[in-house]
C-alpha cells in the first residue's frame, strides 16, 4: 500500500468518525478539556455506556482521541492533528484562494472613488 493509499485510508477512518453526531459532540466535550471515559457518559444520558464505549474506540482508531488509563480512570484527550491533515489537504488551497479573492474586492473597494457611487 502506498503512502498515498494510506493517507486515504487514514483519512476515511477519519471522515467516518465525524459522520456520527454523538462522536462529533465528544470532540466538543474534549475541545474543551480531557475528560474521563465516566463525564464522557454522564453527558449522554440517553445512551448507555457501551455504545459510549463504541464511539470511543471509533474516534481511537481514528486517531482523534488518546485514551490515557490512570489507577480506575481513563482520561481522554483531543488529537486534532487529524482534522489538521484534512484541512491541509482538501481545505487549504481552496481557502487560500478565497482569502486572495477577497483580499482582491477590499481593494477593489478602497481604491474606487466615492463620486462614482453617487
Amino acid at each position: 500500500m502506498s503512502a498515498t493509499d494510506e493517507e486515504a485510508n487514514g483519512d476515511g477512518n477519519v471522515f467516518k468518525a465525524l459522520a456520527d453526531n454523538k462522536r462529533r459532540k465528544i470532540l466538543d466535550l474534549l475541545k474543551s478539556r480531557p475528560r474521563t471515559t465516566g463525564e464522557l457518559c454522564e453527558q449522554f444520558k440517553e445512551v448507555d455506556r457501551c455504545t459510549i464505549l463504541m464511539h470511543l474506540e471509533i474516534l481511537r482508531k481514528s486517531g482523534l482521541v488518546i485514551s490515557k488509563k490512570e489507577g480506575r480512570l481513563v482520561w481522554n484527550y483531543l488529537d486534532s492533528l487529524p482534522i489538521k491533515r484534512i484541512h491541509d489537504r482538501w481545505i487549504e488551497e481552496y481557502a487560500t484562494y478565497a482569502v486572495s479573492v477577497l483580499e482582491g474586492i477590499k481593494r477593489s473597494l478602497e481604491t474606487q472613488d466615492p463620486a462614482e457611487d453617487a
